[in-house]
């Protein structure tokens, strides 16, 4: 049986609803030296997403 997590979210009402408006967003950027896929990860706002993802680093 798993535990319940037990987070400041849970507690506050307000940082709960300010999590809501963030994402994990998952990049996959090619390295120039082999040519393989190495994936990148980001917690990142909702409204910056595109940003994000066509930033090239």
């Amino acid at each position: 049986m798993a535990k319940a997590a037990k987070t400041a979210i849970k507690k506050d009402p307000k940082q709960a609803l300010e999590a809501k408006n963030y994402s994990k967003v998952i990049k996959a950027v090619r390295s120039p030296k082999t040519g393989a896929y190495t994936f990148k990860e980001g917690m990142v706002h909702k409204d910056k997403i595109k940003d994000y993802l066509a930033n090239s680093k």
